[in-house]
């Protein structure tokens, strides 16, 4: 039997806020706005594929999942707390 080795996994998720570094907050805010990026990509086309239409679905639920973590919104300034809620 394989002796269970944690560096297997990625557990900053299961991080609280407190142990979250600025630098990981920073990240995590940069990938949503990749996010919003792409969302405003596909917005932008008159006309979008079913799978273009499942991508733009995955990343506003993953905008929204994100506003829904403390440490994430902890980290936003105002106005970005107010762009991203007005994607989702």
């Amino acid at each position: 039997m394989e002796k269970w080795n944690s560096s297997k996994y990625n557990l900053n998720k299961y991080k609280k806020m407190e142990e979250l570094t600025q630098e990981q907050v920073q990240s995590s805010i940069a990938a949503a706005y990749d996010s919003v990026s792409l969302i405003n990509e596909l917005q932008a086309q008159e006309v979008i594929t079913e799978e273009e239409v499942d991508t733009l679905s995955r990343n506003k639920e993953h905008i929204s999942i994100m506003l829904g973590k403390d440490w994430f919104v902890g980290g936003l300034t105002a106005a970005q707390k107010t762009e991203l809620e007005s994607i989702v």
